[in-house]
């Protein structure tokens, strides 16, 4: 006999069970700072935040207003130990590719030893969110919902075509991000190409909640994404990443060092840009969402 099809709604809450448990394992990990599990933190927050938002037609109206603000907070609480320890290893790598004239093993140490200091002024704000009131309430109103699920009358509909209308409403979404992204003037530029990434973001995570349902069409759907996603990162990182080195230059004692590597970031802002339409082409056809 063959299995009945599941509703949208059970999708839904199956995606949100397997976040919220991966949220949920790793606090013991991030305490003892262990090797990425800050950054496994974080995407959990930002996987179940994004299936709360892009699937809020289903829940009665309001009901995860304030799940979604928590898991902003808890992700942003994290996010700033995870960026700066990601953004000084990456440059100190960056650094010790440099011409022998920049020094490069003496400009990737000042990085690594800015790095870590930065690293240790943020992680009590990390330790203290977790132990945070806010954060024991965050698990408590997930198993909740979990528990007693406020879903509406829609979320019992048949899963293929409701996931197949959500992706191409993500999909959809991300198109007009990017196109007024590569339209901007340059001083608009970085803003608009970073609100593109989020969306390309938020429809790749669409696209791994369908795949448990669907398969390889919705796989393929959140590679797509994922792919749009990545070079408009490298994008934005390298945005970051060149704010970071002017900001420093100054008083890091490398500013030759430092100088040198400001210029390759913008050449890395422009290979991204100069790759988007491409990779856009590919995930932005319409049959890529066509799950049924």
């Amino acid at each position: 006999m063959a299995r009945p099809e599941p509703t949208v709604g059970e999708v839904l809450l199956a995606r949100i069970e397997a976040q919220t448990a991966e949220l949920a394992g790793l606090d013991d990990a991030v305490r003892a700072d262990e090797p990425d599990a800050v950054h496994r933190m974080r995407v959990a927050c930002r996987r179940l935040r994004s299936a709360l938002r892009t699937f809020r037609r289903l829940f009665t109206p309001g009901a995860t207003d304030e799940l979604v603000t928590d898991l902003r907070w808890l992700a942003a609480a994290l996010g700033a130990a995870r960026d700066r320890e990601v953004l000084a290893e990456r440059l100190a790598a960056e650094a010790r590719e440099l011409p022998a004239e920049c020094e490069p093993q003496r400009v990737a140490a000042a990085l690594e030893r800015w790095g870590r200091a930065e690293y240790r002024e943020v992680w009590p704000e990390v330790v203290a969110a977790l132990d945070s009131p806010r954060r024991r309430a965050l698990g408590e109103a997930l198993t909740t919902l979990l528990a007693d699920p406020p879903l509406r009358p829609r979320a019992a509909r048949s899963a293929v075509p409701e996931l197949s209308r959500i992706a191409a409403r993500e999909q959809h979404r991300t198109a007009e991000r990017v196109r007024t992204a590569l339209a901007a003037a340059p001083a608009d530029r970085a803003v608009a190409l970073h609100e593109a990434r989020k969306a390309a973001k938020r429809a790749r995570y669409a696209g791994e909640t369908a795949a448990a349902a669907i398969g390889a069409r919705a796989e393929r759907y959140a590679r797509r994404m994922k792919a749009v996603q990545d070079v408009l990162g490298e994008h934005q990182d390298a945005v970051v990443a060149a704010g970071a080195l002017a900001a420093r230059a100054a008083g890091s004692g490398e500013p030759f060092g430092y100088g040198v590597l400001y210029g390759r970031q913008l050449v890395t802002e422009e290979a991204a840009r100069r790759r988007l339409p491409d990779v856009w082409r590919r995930a932005g056809k319409r049959k890529l969402a066509r799950f049924g």
